[in-house]
């Protein structure tokens, strides 16, 4: 009797069974009519990445007829369009965490809000609420010299710490500018870096001093990397960053004393290489101080390509052209790579144009 009362039920789960199999393999992948797409861009550290789907005009009136003004619109077609920043940023001039939005907007004929939702999950703008809103910024839409059938993001007016994410479809064009902060971002990125092997060589500890000395900012923190890098290797590269980044913070004593310790390690072209870096700050401080460099270059490496072209640049500043092509002439023959013999031929030709090749 037992057997017989479980047959139904075993029946019952098979056939279960066979329509969710079924069930599943008509569930096929086929095409979307608006294709998935995805762009992104990097601003210094910063990815910026936009994943949306692309409907086409396909004759039909785009704005104020498929897409109404004044009501919310999802950015693209079928799921939620997305924007993900991967740092901090600022929209509009407006602060934004960083993390994954759906993006909506309100187009009007003159203007558009760019809403970026908290809520990236949802089906189009159907479920879109405003209390869910992270923020919301008013741009002004610009007409398209050439019509776009499929909508599309592009990443416009690139600049090292902004872009314009511009919405374009149609005959029409809604930019919004994202932009951030490098120096301090990059600082943090630093910070995580510094937390891994890196911390161990001396080139990554050079590199984070460098670059606060650069950008004028943090230089305690720098002078502590610039000691962990010496700590594990001293170098010239090294003793000469602690050096700037001692006379940036006024300890003029202190820079004085690491500069000629870095002077005692220096080879020729590290010592060269640091004067040509002086002038390429383009300040007439720095450019005094890379003609003493390339006077001690001269004198420390009389023979070589450096030495004759550290004492080509100083002729060259004093105005002696015809000594200076002489000298240049003669790093151009003992220059080892036919690369460098190119490069100091560039010299050659400005100096037989008796122009300085300091500047």
């Amino acid at each position: 009797m037992k057997t017989i009362t479980l047959k139904p039920l075993i029946l019952c789960l098979a056939v279960a069974g066979l329509g969710q199999i079924a069930f599943g393999q008509s569930d096929l992948k086929l095409p979307d009519v608006s294709q998935a797409a995805e762009v992104k861009q990097r601003i210094a550290l910063t990815d910026i990445t936009v994943n949306y789907h692309r409907p086409l005009v396909n004759g039909r009136k785009i704005w104020g007829g498929l897409v109404p003004y004044g009501k919310v619109w999802r950015a693209g077609a079928n799921e939620n369009t997305t924007i993900e920043f991967s740092d901090p940023v600022s929209v509009e001039g407006k602060p934004l965490d960083r993390g994954t939005y759906g993006l909506h907007m309100i187009p009007n004929q003159d203007s558009c809000t760019v809403i970026f939702s908290k809520t990236n999950t949802g089906w189009g703008s159907y479920s879109y609420d405003q209390k869910d809103d992270a923020l919301r910024v008013a741009v002004k839409p610009k007409p398209l010299a050439q019509p776009e059938e499929a909508l599309e993001f592009e990443f416009e007016d690139l600049k090292p710490t902004s872009t314009a994410v511009t919405l374009k479809w149609d005959k029409v064009a809604i930019p919004f500018t994202v932009s951030v902060n490098e120096a301090d971002q990059t600082l943090q990125n630093i910070r995580a870096q510094m937390k891994g092997a890196g911390q161990f060589a001396w080139q990554a500890p050079d590199q984070a001093a460098q670059f606060c000395l650069t950008n004028k900012i943090n230089l305690d923190e720098a002078l502590k990397w610039a000691n962990l890098s010496i700590q594990n290797e001293e170098r010239f590269e090294n003793l000469s960053t602690k050096a700037d980044i001692l006379k940036a913070l006024n300890k003029q004593d202190e820079a004085k004393a690491t500069w000629d310790k870095a002077l005692q390690k220096a080879e020729a072209p590290q010592l060269y290489t640091y004067g040509r870096q002086l002038q390429n700050q383009k300040k007439p401080a720095e450019a005094a101080q890379a003609i003493d460099i390339f006077k001690e270059v001269a004198k420390r490496f009389p023979n070589g390509v450096y030495g004759d072209l550290a004492q080509a640049r100083v002729k060259s500043a004093a105005g002696d052209f015809t000594g200076a092509l002489n000298d240049a002439k003669q790093a151009q023959a003992a220059a080892p790579s036919e690369g460098q013999k190119q490069a100091i031929q560039g010299l050659i030709d400005r100096l037989q144009a008796k122009q300085d090749i300091n500047k």
